[in-house]
């Protein structure tokens, strides 16, 4: 096709002095030049050869067009990149920057799988492989961090947490949830935090029904975690954070089993621990009488459930929550730990960053799309969602590399608008493949760093 023929172009003929016109036919062009860097990082981690390591080729070997590290890599790197459905194949199977990625020639290589046979990919795995997935994710996001710490760190925080993930079709084990109000799945979500590092890491993702209870598989996560964590940092005090779902006599009895586990976990209110916070709520309610501001006043004690077997400590802030136009109202909270230091440190300074964690899940939902789970078979989007995470990784993987810059606590769509949708012009000869980046790119001194951070030679 010639620059002067018009067919299959858009025409804007009233933009400029002259008709601009637009066509789709950079066969050796890509959206995505920016990818290599997530290439480069997956090389570092080897991600994705551990994952594809643990899962099993059924197919017949004479059949075979596209191995099981290429299938698993492609549907990785295009997640890390934005395109969450399969259907996306139908177009980036000719991509040169994702050909590249799975290690194949960019313009003369085969194409990548195409929709059909990455939905049968999906549809493979059964439950004894999506195991051995979620311990190659966890073992690779350890043993990474040994690495960058040396095996030495101060404490790690380890914290677990069910989200909604709604459901819009027939899927199986799909339930209607009603603290959610919805048809869903409940995944659980577990993040370490090193020493005071702001970052949360995600470790392991878990795809449940949607009637689990929040503490369905809690204990099996745990003890994982802590023997691997053990492991690689002997060292470390370990310290686990639970929300109130997690608050069973099972994983209490977990923890308590575990010497030198410290845990935070939070506690639904009941009459009586509101009758035990009750003097520190009068105070609370005539100190914000006298101020007419939220105040709120810390305290302990010790409870024991009808179901428990002794006694555990409890710290609670007793508040009281003033908003304009409305009554004052009781806002009692209640921790169960077995940390020794005062209430007020506790629940401030060890329990309530607990919180940030919902950053990392609102970019697992809104950057990531987690919850595309719309395959038929639960195992299929249980594998589904273990892929997204593994591109999340690799995606953190990025940021950890852009400490002290502008883009360290930039959310994963951020950096992926920023660093890896790059219009790309590939040119391959017989000594090298270039990529041909805009100069113009805004983000150029980012995009050098990570490239030197993960091995690249500058020339």
């Amino acid at each position: 096709m010639t620059e002067h023929n018009t067919t299959e172009c858009l025409l804007f003929p009233e933009l400029f002095d002259r008709p601009v016109v637009a066509q789709f036919d950079q066969r050796q062009g890509s959206s995505d030049g920016g990818a290599i860097l997530l290439g480069a990082a997956d090389r570092r981690l080897g991600l994705t050869a551990a994952l594809a390591a643990s899962l099993e080729d059924a197919r017949e070997p004479g059949k075979v067009r596209h191995e099981l590290v290429e299938l698993l890599t492609q549907r990785v790197m295009a997640i890390a990149c934005g395109y969450a459905d399969g259907n996306d194949a139908a177009r980036l199977a000719a991509d040169p920057v994702h050909k590249l990625l799975v290690g194949r020639d960019p313009i003369d290589g085969e194409d990548l799988a195409s929709q059909p046979t990455l939905s049968r990919f999906e549809n493979a795995p059964d439950r004894k492989q999506l195991f051995r997935l979620a311990e190659a994710l966890a073992e690779c996001v350890i043993e990474r961090h040994r690495r960058r710490l040396h095996g030495r760190v101060r404490r790690i925080t380890m914290d677990l947490d069910p989200t909604d993930d709604p459901t819009h079709g027939a899927q199986q084990l799909s339930f209607f949830n009603g603290h959610y109000d919805t048809w869903c799945y409940l995944p659980v979500l577990a993040f370490l935090t090193f020493g005071d590092e702001p970052e949360q890491y995600l470790v392991t993702a878990i795809l449940r029904p949607g009637n689990a209870p929040a503490a369905r598989g809690a204990v099996g996560i745990l003890w994982r975690l802590i023997r691997r964590l053990r492991r690689a940092f002997p060292g470390a005090v370990l310290r686990v954070r639970l929300d109130g779902g997690f608050a069973t006599p099972e994983v209490f009895g977990s923890l308590d089993s575990q010497p030198g586990l410290e845990y935070l976990v939070n506690m639904a209110s009941n009459a009586v621990l509101e009758r035990r916070a009750r003097p520190a709520l009068r105070v609370a309610r005539r100190w914000s009488e006298q101020s007419g501001q939220t105040e709120h006043v810390y305290g302990e004690c010790r409870y024991a459930a009808r179901s428990w077997p002794h006694r555990r400590r409890v710290v609670y802030k007793a508040e009281i929550v003033r908003a304009a136009g409305k009554e004052p109202k009781e806002n009692p909270r209640f921790v169960v730990t077995n940390l020794k230091q005062g209430p007020q440190w506790i629940y401030e300074r060890v329990y309530c960053p607990r919180g940030e964690i919902e950053n990392r899940i609102k970019e697992l939902h809104d950057g990531m799309q987690i919850g595309r789970t719309s395959c038929t078979r639960f195992w299929a989007n249980a594998f589904r969602v273990v892929l997204t995470a593994a591109a999340y990784v690799l995606l953190q993987e990025l940021r950890l590399r852009l400490a002290r810059t502008g883009c360290a606590r930039a959310q994963v769509a951020t950096l992926r608008e920023r660093l890896l949708k790059l219009g790309a012009r590939v040119v391959v000869s017989v000594r090298r493949i270039v990529l041909h980046l805009p100069w113009s790119c805004p983000h150029l001194n980012s995009f050098r760093r990570l490239a030197l951070s993960l091995g690249a030679l500058s020339g």
